[in-house]
């Protein structure tokens, strides 16, 4: 019988002592610090996302189909955000959020459980929301950009430019009369 490689023996032991390590050249700092960035990050965008999917729910007025349109077509833009964060998350070896209690602990943007707000309330709060997290993206993207962690990077660019073109929609939907129309 072969006797087991020692490397593969202590390997094995490593890996359940802490199975949810990723192999990553990222050195123990980066991993901590890209992860508590995009941590931050995912519990922002859920989150809008709900708070998205809230004021969806609970819109009325004249322009009640173009802001219910608008506010589904935004909230599905956010959900496609928070597998592609958390992947990434767990990609540089760190792990991520857990519960609606660690997103609760870890967001930065305030919910809203008013029983009733004005439409064009709505379209400015998810407006400032959007902005606060353009500017927290940019943020992570310089922790990120500072570990050489030019993936993160990369799609953090592209939910920036997401990000902002929702903040757009949602001023010229509340600037021009109500309607999301152009």
């Amino acid at each position: 019988m072969k006797k087991p490689d020692a490397k593969k023996v202590q390997d094995l032991r490593k890996r359940q002592e802490a199975p949810l390590v990723t192999p990553t050249d990222l050195k123990g700092d980066s991993t901590r610090d890209i992860a508590a960035a995009m941590n931050g990050i995912l519990a922002d965008v859920f989150a809008i996302y709900l708070k998205t999917k809230n004021f969806h729910w609970h819109m009325s007025g004249p322009h009640f189909r173009d802001y219910h349109l608008l506010l589904d077509d935004q909230g599905d833009q956010l959900f496609a955000m928070t597998d592609p964060i958390a992947e990434r998350i767990r990609k540089v070896g760190g792990t991520t959020l857990r519960s609606i209690g660690h997103i609760a602990r870890t967001q930065r943007v305030l919910d809203n459980d008013a029983d009733y707000v004005e439409p064009l309330d709505m379209l400015a709060e998810l407006r400032e929301d959007n902005k606060t997290l353009a500017a927290s993206l940019r943020e992570a993207h310089g922790v990120c950009e500072q570990h050489r962690d030019i993936a993160t990077t990369s799609l953090i660019e592209s939910w920036i430019d997401e990000t902002e073109r929702r903040t757009w929609f949602l001023f010229e939907a509340s600037r021009n009369g109500g309607t999301t129309e152009h």
